[in-house]
């Protein structure tokens, strides 16, 4: 115990270089379907296709480069929590809307 970290973390340590990369590389993924929903240079369908892409990035550059999630143990850990919880949300709003969509089936006859 007594040669625990400060900081307690086991994860690849990135700094501020790190955290400055993660931020300028949201930034970027942010702007880019901004860019196209604004302009319209492309049609309806590809704007979504942009939009979903870069949201999917966006999600791999938070989860490394913010929520640490690497391939350390500690990483692995904070993966499958993630993963849980992801299936927990899913479960609970999937349930939620068949829930919903089965009342107004049965109530609107």
């Amino acid at each position: 115990m007594a040669n625990q970290s400060v900081s307690g973390s086991d994860h690849l340590d990135l700094g501020a270089k790190g955290y400055i990369t993660g931020f300028i590389a949201s930034l970027i993924l942010t702007m880019i379907p901004f860019y196209f929903a604004y302009t319209g240079v492309l049609s309806r369908e590809v704007t979504i296709v942009v939009l979903i892409l870069s949201a999917i990035a966006q999600l791999v550059v938070h989860l490394f480069y913010f929520l640490h999630m690497d391939s350390t143990e500690k990483g692995r850990f904070n993966m499958l929590s993630f993963v849980f919880t992801a299936v927990i949300v899913f479960i609970v709003i999937a349930g939620s809307i068949w829930i919903m969509w089965n009342l107004n089936n049965n109530m609107m006859m």
